[in-house]
Order: C-alpha cells, then structure tokens, then sequence
C-alpha cells in the first residue's frame, strides 16, 4: 500500500534547503512512499491526498484557510510530524531582541505549544521520559549539541524526551527560565489523527541570517551531526504509516 506524505520545508534563519533534502533522502528509504514537497501551506490538495504531514519551517504560520485544512485533516485521522520551528512566530523588537508572540493560536491550540525562546547553541542531555513508546523503545538517555527549545505549553501533550533548563535567553523577551521538564518530543492526540512533534534539528549555513547578518562563517548542522536524530526521523516518518502504533 503507498503511503502519501507532504513536506512543507520554508522559513527564516535556518538552512533549509539541507533539512529539505535531509528529509527527502529519508523518505527515499522507502520504496512504498511517493512525497509532494511545498514551500509553505497553501497546497491543499496535497494536504488532503497525505496520510502524513512533516514540517521543518520557522516563522511561518499557515492562513486562516490553511489552518482549517490542517484541523480537517488531523480531524480524519491525518498525522502531522512537526519539526524544530513549526510552531515559532518571531517578532523583533527595537533594543534587538525577540518576542515570540502566540500570533496564530488555532495553529498552536493543535500543536499543544509555541515557541517561547532559545538560549545560545551548546551541549545538553536529553532524557528518556517514557521508554516504552515506539518512538522511544530501546533508547537511552543521550547528550546532543543543538538549539535547546523553550515552549509554552497550549494543550495537553504525551512528552516522550525532555532535558532541563535553568538560565537566562538574553536574546529573547521571554528571558528567565526554571524548567525541570522542557519537552523534546512529544505527542499529542488531535481528532482521530496525532501530532508528533521533535523540537531538535537546528541547522544555518553561511547565508541564512540575511539579511538580519551578512556571511555567517560556521555553518551549523547541530542534531543533523548526531545519529539519534537520524533514528528519530526515521522513527517518526514510521509513526506516520497508518494504522502505527499511536497515543
């Protein structure tokens, strides 16, 4: 049986042609998929023809028209495997830094969060918060470099990763944080369908911060360099056969 999966692969301040054809090679694995790929969110037809929608944006929210398309089709069973930006709305403010306003709270009502803020790329621990789950079975807590995602939660979520925070995001509104438990990945069960959602996957080439900065010298690729990330996409692409295990 084929499964359909639509890629929307779009937005700011991150490389996205490589997170596009990251995900394409993936996809490629399987010889049963066939993939229609956007560059935002206005193909409806596409969305309504998928059984599985993955995202890798940052700042970009669907149109009201597009974001009743989505609840449709996570309303008859449709499965949305969000990556890393989908759920940020970025807003910069005079004294340089950023808000992250709830700007589109249908989009994020059905994601279950938005991004709040970041604070500087380093090393973290994520750990295992429920291990019997197939995203998760047989994986053990691990150390990664990447951008460590702070969210505000907007619905119930089924956290299955999460890794802990105490400091400050100087570059954001939302500064000061004291979180024992920032999810990682998490799903959350939307009509008869699901939302997965990964918040890893950082990744900027030398150019992707125009025109805010020109030439960025170290591109970056974060949880692309890790091969648990690797399995995770692979895990979630799975997640989104139908009929898989879900919430």
């Amino acid at each position: 049986m084929v499964m359909r999966v639509h890629l929307v692969a779009a937005g700011k301040f991150h490389d996205i042609d490589f997170a596009r054809l990251e995900l394409l090679k993936l996809l490629a694995e399987q010889a049963d998929i066939r993939t229609s790929v956007s560059s935002d969110y206005a193909d409806l037809d596409a969305l309504a023809a998928a059984d599985l929608l993955i995202t890798y944006t940052c700042d970009l929210m669907p149109r009201p028209a597009e974001a009743d398309a989505l609840a449709a089709f996570l309303a008859r069973g449709g499965r949305w495997f969000a990556l890393h930006g989908t759920n940020s709305v970025l807003e910069p403010l005079p004294d340089g830094t950023v808000r992250t306003p709830n700007a589109a709270p249908a989009v994020t009502a059905m994601l279950g969060t938005r991004f709040a803020a970041h604070p500087p790329i380093g090393p973290f621990k994520v750990f295992v918060t429920k291990g019997d789950h197939p995203m998760t079975r047989g994986l053990r807590d691990f150390r990664i470099e990447d951008e460590l995602y702070l969210t505000r939660r907007t619905g119930e979520i089924d956290v299955l990763l999460h890794t802990q925070f105490t400091g400050d995001c100087p570059e954001f509104e939302d500064r000061s944080w004291d979180e024992a438990e920032v999810p990682v990945l998490y799903e959350r069960a939307v009509g008869a369908g699901a939302v997965l959602y990964l918040t890893l996957g950082h990744c900027r080439g030398h150019y992707d911060l125009m025109p805010l900065a020109g030439f960025w010298p170290h591109p970056q690729r974060c949880g692309w360099n890790y091969p648990v990330f690797y399995e995770l996409l692979r895990r979630g692409i799975a997640w989104g056969r139908p009929h898989a295990e879900a919430c």
